[in-house]
């Protein structure tokens, strides 16, 4: 399994998200006036495929075996945010499969940057749309007809049995923790430490209200104490040692339990005030020259024995009916970690700000991190 997993490469990237909503450089993030409909691409060899993706964010294998079934190079390139691969697109850079999260897959459908994907052309797509209804109409892309589900995931708290004990209480409160008081890091992520606060307030996930972000950054305030820093690292942070409690992404997680000399030193909780919960997707860009190689490569994603193989790596669950138990293998000591398609329906999402919300948002997360 590889020792480098796609979220630790999230560096703050949700409060920039924001701002380019309103920098006329990105000004596609903006919804067209006019929604444009493009003909269904089909499944077929039309070149090689220009992947755009997380590095190591798919099993080697499965490239190997698509380039020799089907006698095409995979030529790739890697991004280390959801701001980095949109600047890429804008700058006009032609790529045939990208991989964006919801939040981003529902932007650039606004901004008719996505080809139309007619699952019906693909085999194994019924092994998703057959068994998770989610997906028929998700709320970032109707109808699925811009993109096509790959993994999923949570945010919840991490922390390291030998320093802490066997059991936290099941709440964001975990982070204000006496006893690893300057061992304990969020993410470097807006949204995820704005989401946290607001859940332990109970607030909306998304609050962008002058009253209650002002409560975010005074309730932040009595945490910084405790705090080692802001690293989205978390992975490494909790094997190294620096890290005795860690706000942490489930699929880090689970990779941290396949590769740790000792799994058993480590603990995940899912507390109780609500987990975010995201998922990222396949998508092929409006200017992709090979789209049909694209939607090919998709198709040959979605067999389960590759699926089972990409789960394996990457530590995220795929929903690819009949592939779960890979996923429930891997977090079988540790079901809070486990995140499945029902969680996704529970709409603990983030979701796109207007630009006067977004930079409210921004600027409460400017506060927190000065000094910290």
């Amino acid at each position: 399994m590889s020792m480098f997993n796609r979220r630790r490469f999230l560096l703050g990237g949700a409060g920039a998200a924001a701002v380019l909503l309103a920098a006329p450089g990105c000004a596609y993030l903006t919804p067209s006036a006019q929604q444009v409909t493009t003909p269904p691409v089909e499944p077929k060899i039309d070149g090689d495929l220009v992947y755009f993706n997380w590095a190591d964010y798919v099993d080697p294998t499965v490239f190997e075996g698509f380039q020799n079934e089907y006698g095409v190079k995979i030529i790739q390139s890697n991004f280390d945010s959801m701001e980095s691969m949109q600047a890429k697109l804008t700058a006009g850079n032609e790529y045939d499969i990208i991989f964006p999260s919801a939040q981003w897959v529902q932007k650039l459908v606004a901004a008719n940057r996505l080809h139309t994907i007619d699952p019906a052309t693909l085999r194994n797509a019924p092994l998703i749309f057959d068994h998770y209804s989610y997906f028929t109409d998700p709320w970032y892309d109707p109808h699925s007809a811009h993109s096509i589900p790959f993994s999923m995931y949570k945010t919840g708290i991490a922390w390291r049995k030998d320093k802490l004990g066997d059991r936290l209480n099941q709440s964001w409160a975990d982070l204000w923790n006496d006893k690893s008081k300057g061992h304990t890091f969020v993410l470097d992520d807006r949204d995820e430490v704005l989401g946290m606060l607001a859940l332990l307030k109970g607030y909306g996930l998304n609050t962008a209200t002058d009253h209650e972000l002002a409560a975010i950054v005074e309730e932040f305030r009595t945490l910084r104490p405790y705090l080692r820093g802001f690293s989205s690292d978390d992975y490494n942070n909790l094997l190294s040692g620096n890290a005795w409690t860690q706000q942490m992404w489930s699929g880090d997680m689970a990779a941290l339990l396949r590769q740790a000399p000792d799994p058993s030193l480590y603990g995940f909780e899912a507390p109780s005030q609500g987990t975010p919960i995201n998922s990222d997707t396949y998508a092929i860009p409006i200017n992709a020259r090979h789209p049909g190689t694209a939607l090919l490569f998709i198709d040959y994603m979605l067999r389960p024995e590759n699926v089972e193989k990409n789960i394996d790596y990457i530590g995220y669950p795929m929903p690819v009916y009949g592939t779960e138990e890979t996923y429930r293998e891997i977090v079988a000591d540790y079901p809070q970690c486990t995140v499945t398609v029902e969680d996704l329906s529970r709409n603990l999402y983030f979701t796109n700000d207007s630009v006067a919300k977004a930079q409210a948002r921004d600027a409460a997360y400017t506060e927190m991190k000065v000094g910290v």
